[in-house]
């Protein structure tokens, strides 16, 4: 017979205040608090909107509108759980719900970290944080399992070894588990120099290639200044045709415009393909690329590319541009798609940990790139921008109040 699982902590309504007013930011749902403080920065809806919430409960919120939450955000939010407030939730005799939580300091903006919305509540008298009524009590059956808090001593890998040599035998429960995101960083590999190549900081991204852009932009704009710049290799010399100076920016431009379809290409194709359930090797490809990601996908050190495994690919994609073009004309292209992937891995990581103005390009493009690491992985593969997506439309869907407006 299984040991009975510990009881859980009980707060008073005394000690959430307390806990609020010194800056943490807790959320309710029914009688469970949830301590989001460390995931506020990183909260899809911005800063703003969990700290508005903190003390209250958010059940109404997880169901929306504006937005619904989906079974992974859900199970996401299980992982902050601290344990239950005391006592039962009060209601008003009007039925309205009673805030029981006293609202957190009015200009509170924490830069350390970040909550994610939960429900709760409490008992006694209340200042802030509705209690939850019946209704939004009770819980959908079909995602009951979903919501269960993360055992990680019973999850399908060891947690305290590296997961890349166990996640190929995971086989079919492969690519349900790593589309369960959690909030914990990841380690691959056995060795630490291995491990240290396998993630970055994200300022190493325009240290290390900025300057490689300005140098190659430079040097194939003299070249171009000088005159007898051909447009293909010189192996096709008899097919070529010169270009003039002026075609310098718009071959740069022809660049940032390649990369943007190669961003495309390679997250939807080669990053989202699902790797047969007999691969161990393969599983292990897919996870090493991408799989990491979806499954940590607030893990600082592997929101970038790291240099080491970026400049083979940089390599290789200049060697195929230099095969079939001449130097000036393949750097010049080159320099310009570099560019773009800079662009591309920064506006990756501001995704994951910027809070974009309401209503602003980037925000709809974090709730674009949100969506399509809780809710619909098979779509919303644009990263620095969704004109491919429109394209080939593989838009993330729209929630029914969107559709309505």
């Amino acid at each position: 017979m299984a040991p009975a699982p510990p009881p859980a902590a009980c707060f008073s309504a005394a000690e959430v205040q307390r806990r609020l007013a010194a800056g943490a930011c807790w959320v309710r749902r029914g009688a469970r608090l949830y301590d989001l403080t460390g995931f506020v920065r990183q909260h899809p809806g911005g800063e703003q909107l969990l700290w508005a919430r903190a003390g209250q409960d958010v059940s109404a919120d997880l169901d929306g509108p504006p937005h619904q939450h989906s079974a992974n955000a859900r199970r996401w939010l299980e992982q902050y759980y601290v344990g239950d407030l005391q006592g039962d939730p009060e209601v008003q005799p009007s039925g309205g719900p009673t805030p029981l939580l006293p609202p957190p300091p009015p200009a509170h903006h924490c830069p350390r970290a970040p909550c994610t919305c939960a429900p709760g509540g409490p008992k006694g008298p209340v200042e802030n944080g509705p209690v939850a009524s019946a209704s939004t009590q009770k819980t959908d059956p079909v995602m009951e399992p979903k919501l269960k808090a993360v055992d990680w001593e019973k999850d399908l890998v060891d947690w305290q070894k590296p997961l890349l040599w166990q996640v190929g035998h995971l086989g079919e429960k492969y690519d349900e588990w790593v589309h369960q995101p959690v909030s914990r960083p990841i380690r691959l590999f056995h060795s630490d120099f291995v491990e240290a190549l396998s993630k970055t900081v994200w300022y190493s991204v325009p240290i290390i290639w900025i300057p490689l852009v300005l140098y190659c932009s430079w040097s194939y704009y003299g070249a171009f200044a000088q005159g007898n710049v051909q447009l293909l290799a010189p192996f096709a010399t008899e097919y070529s045709v010169a270009m003039p100076e002026s075609a310098f920016p718009g071959l740069f431009l022809l660049g940032l415009f390649l990369w943007s379809l190669l961003e495309y290409l390679i997250h939807r194709f080669l990053f989202h393909m699902k790797p047969p359930s007999d691969s161990a090797y393969l599983i292990m490809l897919h996870f090493a690329l991408h799989g990491q990601h979806h499954k940590a996908p607030f893990d600082t050190f592997r929101l970038v590319f790291p240099p080491v495994p970026a400049s083979l690919v940089i390599a290789f994609f200049y060697l195929v541009l230099r095969l079939i073009l001449s130097a000036a004309v393949a750097g010049t292209v080159f320099a310009g798609s570099l560019l773009g992937y800079v662009i591309y891995d920064l506006t990756h990581y501001y995704l994951h940990f910027g809070s974009p103005h309401k209503g602003s390009y980037l925000y709809h493009l974090k709730a674009h790139h949100v969506k399509h690491h809780f809710a619909h992985h098979r779509s919303g593969f644009g990263i620095s921008s969704k004109l491919w997506d429109h394209f080939f439309h593989t838009l993330t869907p729209e929630e029914p109040h969107q559709k309505t407006q």
